[in-house]
């Protein structure tokens, strides 16, 4: 199985979460072994989109949705600020998950979504999650589990408790998608 990871970071907390989901991938052991990249989304060409057999989408959550490049450019704002003792992502300002999903082409594949979010409760925060998971299934795509929101501390790190969460997460994604593919194989459906 093919897993392309694609992530957008601001300050390394969605990147954290993106590699810590491809442990709990590789952890699945499968039989032939799972082929995962994790790309930043400045990064990605649409061949290792459309070699995905699991293409598993992350996002920092910005005023309830997706960054645009307003709050991208006031991330930068933040890492200037000595105070906050933020380190900008090398392609933080660069085309983040929201541009780059408004041409992705469609395809008949799986996905899911996920995203690092203030540690506030979800209401008062949202979930750019799930603004992933409605984009990618209007190209077609099918999510083999719920969106999932990872917490970052008010400093903007990682909690240890979500980075393991994330291993957990990538294994049930594994596992996920590896009955869906096996059901599909033996009933011949697309």
């Amino acid at each position: 199985m093919n897993v392309v990871i694609v992530y957008e970071s601001m300050f390394g907390n969605t990147r954290s979460i993106a590699e810590r989901i491809a442990r709990g991938i590789e952890h699945r052991r499968a039989t032939p072994p799972h082929r995962i990249s994790v790309t930043c989304v400045a990064d990605v060409t649409a061949a290792d989109v459309a070699e995905a057999d699991l293409l598993v989408v992350g996002a920092p959550t910005h005023a309830h949705s997706l960054p645009r490049p307003e709050s991208r450019a006031q991330a930068a704002d933040w890492s200037a600020d000595p105070e906050r003792h933020l380190e900008l992502e090398e392609h933080a300002l660069d085309r983040g998950v929201r541009e780059w999903l408004d041409g992705l082409p469609p395809a008949d594949t799986l996905c899911a979504a996920f995203d690092t979010r203030a540690d506030i409760p979800k209401p008062l925060s949202g979930a750019a999650s799930h603004r992933i998971t409605r984009r990618l299934a209007r190209t077609g795509r099918r999510s083999v589990l719920a969106p999932e929101s990872f917490r970052v501390t008010i400093g903007s790190h990682p909690e240890d408790e979500e980075l393991d969460r994330a291993v957990v997460w990538g294994k049930s994604l594994a596992l996920a998608t590896e009955i869906l593919v096996r059901d599909r194989t033996s009933t011949g459906a697309p």
